[in-house]
């Protein structure tokens, strides 16, 4: 299959985003781009993202019919509780393509000009509800930068063919080849390395578990000598890129299987939320880390 034509609008509608993104950086204050749009039961959505959406529809919508159909999934896209599908006289299930979608990932970061957020898509053919990450066969991250950076990285990949990246100069509109070069390096001493801990609940739960790796790797360190290095990028993208382009050895995010395990041992969405106070003797309880390591290794 062709995926050529796909992947430039794929990738057209991240660096749109991009420069939309880049350019309110420079000219809304941070309570506008923070100001709260909407509030699910999953995330919030802010002024920031909810700036970037009719871009977006508007590229989908303009080559969707090209395309065979696209059904869409994107948070905030949804009608009236329906996935949003282009065209709209197309029904879902005769769609070629199922794409999802975060516009920004990384918005905290972001919308604060902190560190780089970036634009996601993934495209699978449309096997509808059954329709998985695992079908993705096109994939495609461009950066959004701070404000201070006018350079963009976009990489792409499809399966199969290997991946790409280059970098688009946002002043000049340059593009420049680049390399994905991941670490070759076979050990994390002295690298940068972690388990993903940015929002509680379980922080120290997951912060014990980093312990025991660093003392199990490495139990005769010397003292006072930094074994490694930690980043705690509050953007899946952001992950990914770091061990992509070579300066994170790796990247471990449990938080979704400690969630399930939290939930396993009694501790309802209210409860695990609490402050980490009411789970620190529930934790010591069960015996601590040992506790839910065993479980993790048994399931």
């Amino acid at each position: 299959m062709d995926y050529s034509f796909l992947k430039e609008i794929l990738c057209e509608t991240g660096l749109r985003i991009c420069r939309r993104v880049h350019h309110s950086l420079h000219t809304q204050s941070l309570e506008e781009r923070a100001a709260v749009h909407s509030e699910s039961s999953d995330d919030t959505i802010y002024q920031i993202d909810r700036d970037v959406e009719d871009l977006l529809i508007e590229e989908i919508e303009t080559h969707a019919e090209e395309l065979g159909g696209v059904v869409l999934v994107a948070e905030g896209l949804e009608r009236e509780g329906e996935l949003y599908t282009a065209p709209n006289s197309i029904d879902p299930a005769d769609a070629a393509w199922r794409i999802l979608m975060d516009p920004i990932d990384g918005t905290r970061g972001i919308m604060y000009d902190k560190r780089s957020a970036f634009y996601l898509a993934g495209a699978a053919p449309n096997r509808g509800e059954s329709t998985t990450i695992q079908d993705i066969e096109l994939a495609v991250m461009v950066e959004i930068p701070t404000s201070r950076s006018y350079l963009s990285d976009t990489l792409w990949a499809i399966k199969g063919e290997g991946a790409r990246r280059f970098t688009h100069d946002l002043k000049t509109g340059a593009v420049k080849p680049r390399s994905i070069t991941p670490s070759t390096s076979s050990t994390i001493l002295g690298g940068f390395a972690q388990i993903s801990r940015f929002f509680p609940p379980g922080r120290n739960i997951l912060a014990q578990i980093d312990e025991e790796i660093i003392q199990t790797l490495f139990p005769n360190a010397p003292e006072g000598r930094a074994i490694l290095f930690e980043d705690q990028y509050i953007s899946t993208g952001g992950q990914f890129y770091e061990m992509l382009i070579g300066h994170d050895r790796f990247n471990a995010d449990l938080r979704a299987s400690l969630y399930r395990r939290m939930r396993g041992d009694g501790f309802t969405a209210g409860a695990y939320m609490s402050p980490l106070r009411y789970l620190r003797p529930t934790y010591r309880r069960r015996g601590g880390i040992a506790h839910y390591r065993d479980r993790w290794r048994s399931s």
